[in-house]
């Protein structure tokens, strides 16, 4: 079915070209990037995202069976690796090819009852470690048992070691993530010393790749939110491509008098005459209720307009008292990185929350430019 809504979310694939080539200047020639697009690629369209860069990444990694199963059906090739499967879905995971995250011994052990049922060989799973995120995976003490396991079997085929830093971009944090990759470097020797293969490995993430080069690329990272354009620090961010931007339009424009309230609860009252804009967006399509009320702010010709009162399911008004508009002008939701930055900085939350909210009723449109990559330094 055609999207018509008036509210768009802009993708700019030439971004993230320059953005792909950034942190790729920041590895060394051989080693593989994993892009990692669930959650609909951090709200933008993890299918166009994943045709767009198919054929530039060794790998794509998505949470949960459906989005992988999303990828396949749009005709992409590329592993996928699937972070948090569940046993309920081992027969569909098989059926996809998608190559799980293998992170108990329960899930093991299913796995292998389940491909052993259907005949299957050598087929790829993940081995995930533990060291200081405490979220999923094994620790030291379970690598004898799940080595026996698998090498007493022939129906799964470890091809790669991972684990995941917990604060990477939090350089106070750079003792304990240096010991957790001394931990992964350890554990990881230990299992694959008691395996018939050599699996590959990997553990960093944007943060990461930008903190932790030198020390732990190993022979593949996982790239997720700096492929849109962020560093999770301005200094980083900085060298980094705008991709996305959040356009709406003008619906209508209001003169409020003093002492008239605007919205819901009528929780903005009128010090003074004002002039106010509604917008067709609102926190049905990923715009927090935290910002209103002044919290908030889109762009309207180049100028800051606050969101007053509350923001409303389908709607926000924002004051345009000082700015030259007129119904049907442009409006910038979410204008670049630092835009999305700020507005994560008052809801006291990170982008990624912001970009996942974006709701899928939101029309997504892809732009691309023929232009020449330069290298970087």
């Amino acid at each position: 079915m055609e999207n018509n809504h008036v509210s768009v979310l802009e993708i700019d694939l030439n971004a993230i070209d320059f953005n792909l080539q950034f942190f790729k200047s920041k590895l060394n020639t051989t080693t593989n990037i994993l892009v990692v697009v669930k959650a609909f690629g951090y709200g933008t369209s993890a299918i166009e995202i994943a045709k767009y860069i198919k054929n530039k990444v060794a790998y794509f990694a998505v949470a949960y069976l459906d989005e992988g199963i999303a990828l396949r059906n749009a005709g992409i090739t590329t592993p996928i690796l699937v972070l948090h499967p569940q046993k309920a879905n081992i027969e569909k995971i098989l059926h996809y090819n998608l190559e799980p995250n293998i992170y108990s011994v329960h899930l093991l052990t299913s796995f292998i009852e389940k491909a052993t049922d259907l005949n299957i060989k050598d087929y790829p799973i993940h081995i995930k470690f533990n060291t200081g995120l405490n979220r999923l995976g094994f620790v030291e003490k379970d690598i004898s048992e799940i080595a026996t396991i698998i090498n007493k079997q022939t129906a799964l085929k470890v091809v790669s070691v991972f684990s995941h830093v917990a604060a990477s971009e939090d350089l106070d944090e750079r003792a304990f993530t240096l010991q957790q990759i001394a931990t992964f470097k350890t554990l990881s020797a230990k299992f694959i010393g008691k395996l018939a293969n050599t699996p590959f490995k990997h553990m960093l993430n944007t943060s990461g790749i930008i903190n932790y080069a030198e020390e732990a690329q190993f022979d593949m990272v996982r790239l997720g939110i700096g492929l849109l354009g962020f560093g999770n620090e301005a200094k980083h961010t900085k060298n980094l491509k705008n991709v996305l931007t959040l356009k709406s339009v003008i619906s209508q424009i209001h003169t409020i008098k003093k002492g008239e309230t605007v919205g819901y609860n009528r929780a903005f009252k009128a010090n003074s005459t004002i002039k106010t804009a509604t917008i067709p967006i609102g926190h049905a399509d990923g715009i927090s209720r935290q910002l209103g009320n002044g919290k908030g702010f889109v762009y309207i010709n180049n100028k800051k307009a606050p969101i007053v009162g509350n923001v409303c399911m389908d709607m926000i008004m924002v004051n345009i008292t000082n700015i030259d508009c007129f119904e049907g002008d442009e409006v910038l939701v979410y204008k670049n990185q630092s835009h999305i930055e700020a507005l994560a900085t008052a809801m006291h939350t990170i982008p990624y929350e912001i970009l996942t909210a974006i709701s899928q009723r939101i029309k997504r449109l892809l732009k691309i430019e023929m232009q020449v990559l330069l290298p970087f330094s």
